[in-house]
């Protein structure tokens, strides 16, 4: 039964996230790229003031997945890399952290594109 919380809890807290920008899309002039970069910006500053990673210890997946789990990764990997190397980190922290998950989104980007034909959208 305890599974079934913690599927439960990430399914809520993700699902909340994504009805969020759904109603940005549908109800503001926002573009979607908007709307993507606003979230990464939100992980990252709430995530800067300790504020995201609580949500992140509650949801799971349902808070790490999100572009918000993003820019998550990205405050904390900084937070982490200036505690280890200074100044410095800040330049570093951010996409050493990320580095595995745009390394797969690549990788994997790759594979479809050579397993699938891409199509003009016409």
């Amino acid at each position: 039964m305890e599974v079934f919380w913690e599927y439960a809890k990430a399914f809520l807290v993700g699902g909340a996230l994504c009805a969020v920008g759904q109603v940005l899309i549908d109800y503001t002039r926002l573009t979607p790229a908007r709307i993507l970069v606003s979230y990464v910006v939100a992980g990252v500053i709430l995530g800067a003031l300790g504020i995201y990673q609580p949500l992140v210890d509650f949801a799971g997946a349902g808070a790490s997945v999100p572009l918000t789990g993003f820019g998550n990764l990205l405050a904390k990997g900084v937070r982490e890399a200036v505690a280890r190397d200074g100044a410095l980190g800040i330049l570093s922290g951010g996409l050493t952290a990320a580095a595995p998950g745009i390394t797969a989104a690549i990788v994997f980007g790759l594979v479809i594109a050579l397993i699938f034909k891409p199509k003009d959208k016409s």
